[in-house]
């Protein structure tokens, strides 16, 4: 599953996220796609906090490119 939060600032990304991460299984893997700087903590957090996966997180000119990995 992709989510495009390109343009939103905080906590739209992260809002999305948690929906994503809601309506998907364990083991699937979630692209997240973000242009504000927050969402790199934001994202850490989330993930340490509900015990997902943060499987990587890039940046791509102006764009975060976060992949989680819900576990549970």
């Amino acid at each position: 599953m992709k989510i495009d939060a390109i343009g939103l600032i905080c906590p739209e990304p992260i809002m999305m996220l948690h929906k994503a991460i809601h309506e998907s299984h364990p083991g699937d893997v979630v692209e997240l796609i973000a242009t504000d700087p927050a969402s790199i903590k934001d994202v850490e957090k989330f993930c340490e906090f509900l015990n997902h996966e943060l499987i990587s997180s890039e940046k791509d000119e102006d764009k975060i490119i976060f992949r989680i990995k819900k576990l549970t």
